[in-house]
């Protein structure tokens, strides 16, 4: 290990002799910070081109100038080497939705950064099927290990129902995904699930949630991401040995339309500054409140990622029109109308989430993570 490595030990150290074993480092505001990002705007080649707002020619940059800062404490920047190093010889995995998705990309971009040869990480999920089923890995070649993103939107299991007279589908609320034995076996794994609950079918409830042969013919979405939540958490306790594995949970990233939703016109690309003003962020998602309960009865420790309120601060952070480069006026005009105020700019706002499950992985301190 390197110098920079025993100093993030030492900083560790000093975490549990101080207030950060104590502190709540989701709870703070974000402050002016010039230093450059993790990795700088364009030198990533695995950035979804929806997410590159560099390469799709936005010309502010000052959302990469803020630091998230909590209340109580300071937390370690992520030592990439650091982190590889207690990665070596294992498997992290990000499952879930596209938020998940914008996540994995920036971890793997923050890691790549500091390998020296970037020859030596290379994606290893290549065929074609698995790109198809939502399922990418990267091989980090020095340390042995691997970043990998399995696409499990719902984590529970997208189905259809047939009757006698016709079929549609479903949402099997008491079935997980069929993705898990890509991820059973990993030795981090990153959770999440929320935004396609709040999709037109999924949020209307008719005919469409199902538990074994019964379909509901209407289910409060509230109601089925409980039970959404509940078969989720039965399978990682029966499934994970929570002795080999550090699971996460990352809660909700919250949204910033304005005048509309997502497929309504809502627009955010005017946006260049955090929200400061507190009385202007919205109440504490009433989804991560029912995933708080249904933590608490779980018998497998799992790290709740909860970043619902630093994500409602940055409506800056968003991909808005610079989902990808416009030739024309007319095509840039006709981009307002279909905004991106859901996902993140990269290198932007999911580098510190990744910076918190650093964090978070060291104030836990279990197997390579302890100092």
């Amino acid at each position: 290990m390197n110098n920079s490595i025993s100093h993030y030990d030492s900083q560790h150290k000093t975490m549990h002799n101080g207030s950060y074993g104590e502190c709540d480092i989701f709870d703070g505001r974000w402050v002016r910070d010039d230093t450059k990002p993790y990795y700088p705007a364009g030198s990533c080649p695995y950035i979804d081109r929806d997410f590159d707002c560099h390469l799709n020619g936005r010309p502010d940059d000052g959302f990469l100038r803020w630091r998230w800062q909590p209340y109580g404490c300071d937390i370690p920047s992520l030592n990439a080497t650091d982190f590889l190093e207690r990665l070596r010889g294992k498997k992290l995995v990000f499952v879930g939705d596209s938020l998940n998705r914008n996540m994995w990309e920036s971890l793997v971009c923050i890691l790549r950064h500091s390998i020296r040869d970037k020859k030596r990480v290379y994606e290893i999920s290549g065929r074609r099927d698995f790109k198809k089923k939502g399922f990418y890995a990267f091989r980090f070649e020095d340390y042995n290990c691997s970043v990998d993103f399995v696409s499990a939107p719902f984590l529970v299991r997208e189905s259809y129902f047939k009757d006698r007279n016709r079929s549609f589908d479903t949402l099997r609320l008491d079935l997980m995904d069929r993705t898990t034995s890509m991820y059973h076996d990993a030795d981090v794994v990153i959770f999440n699930t929320g935004h396609w609950w709040t999709h037109e079918k999924t949020s209307r409830g008719e005919d469409y949630y199902q538990e074994g042969d019964h379909v509901y013919p209407r289910l409060k979405v509230l109601e089925a991401y409980k039970r959404a939540l509940a078969t989720w958490a039965r399978w990682v306790d029966k499934n994970i040995d929570g002795n080999r594995t550090q699971v996460i949970f990352r809660g909700y990233s919250v949204t910033h339309f304005r005048g509309g939703m997502w497929n309504s016109g809502g627009q955010c690309h005017k946006e260049t500054e955090p929200i400061f003003n507190t009385t202007h962020l919205a109440k504490y998602p009433s989804k991560m409140r029912a995933l708080e309960l249904v933590l608490q009865e779980m018998k497998t420790p799992v790290l709740y990622l909860n970043i619902s309120r630093l994500t409602d601060f940055r409506k800056d952070g968003h991909p808005s029109v610079y989902r990808k480069e416009y030739k024309t006026a007319a095509e840039r005009n006709t981009a307002e109308h279909s905004q991106d105020c859901s996902h993140w700019c990269l290198p932007g706002v999911p580098d510190t989430w990744n910076e918190l499950v650093y964090a978070s992985l060291l104030k836990a301190g279990r197997g390579s993570w302890s100092s």
